[in-house]
């Protein structure tokens, strides 16, 4: 990590808080669940969205530890149990995610397909904990839109196996358009960008807690 990306880490964190989001830096993935326990507490209600982050970081094993009552939609026996799963993660104390870019300005930028995850960060658990390489902080929304377009689109999409052109492709089909882009993007059924989510300030202070690590993690 040189001078100026740490400048650019505290300049995010900074106005991240301006927000009224908490926010936190550690330098390797392995201080991240030592932060987490901080912020948690034993026994509470614990969810999460899919995220590569949080496997990179060993969260997922600490959620299997029994010292949380841990909502496992990986165990769920029929999609009947997956649904209800989403719906008691309203209820969760804590809800665990990445984010598909942070700006240095501050903004949260979440898209996603089944919106299970983006409905969780927006409302229900007492508070959502993203946990973010740097390498997803980005200058600005713009920058941010490009990211998910080239980078996390695809890449999600190729590890879920889904059929859309940003699998085959490596970038969106939208790319290269003007600024009205944003939302444009293939009609595969399997499309994972279906609902877009820009986080800025918060009415509730500190609900939303943005840990940024030193390392390039996930998507």
């Amino acid at each position: 990590m040189n001078e100026n990306d740490m400048k650019r880490i505290e300049k995010t964190m900074e106005c991240l808080r301006r927000h009224r989001m908490a926010a936190y830096y550690v330098e390797t993935k392995e201080e991240v669940i030592p932060l987490l326990k901080t912020l948690m507490k034993d026994g509470e209600t614990v969810s999460h969205g899919g995220s590569e982050t949080l496997k990179e970081c060993g969260v997922i094993d600490m959620l299997n530890s029994g010292d949380y009552n841990y909502l496992d939609r990986s165990k769920a026996q029929t999609p009947e149990e997956v649904e209800q799963i989403y719906r008691d993660t309203f209820s969760a104390d804590t809800f665990l995610t990445s984010a598909n870019a942070v700006t240095e300005g501050g903004l949260l930028y979440n898209v996603d397909g089944n919106s299970n995850r983006v409905a969780a960060i927006l409302y229900g658990p007492k508070q959502v904990i993203f946990v973010c390489g740097y390498n997803k902080i980005v200058k600005d929304l713009d920058e941010a839109v490009v990211r998910l377009k080239t980078v996390a689109s695809p890449k999600n999409t190729k590890r879920l196996g889904c059929d859309t052109y940003c699998s085959h492709e490596g970038e969106c089909l939208a790319m290269g358009r003007d600024a009205s882009y944003m939302c444009d993007g293939c009609r595969s059924p399997q499309r994972i960008c279906c609902n877009y989510v820009i986080s800025t300030f918060q009415r509730h202070p500190d609900r939303m807690k943005v840990i940024l690590v030193g390392e390039e993690l996930g998507y």
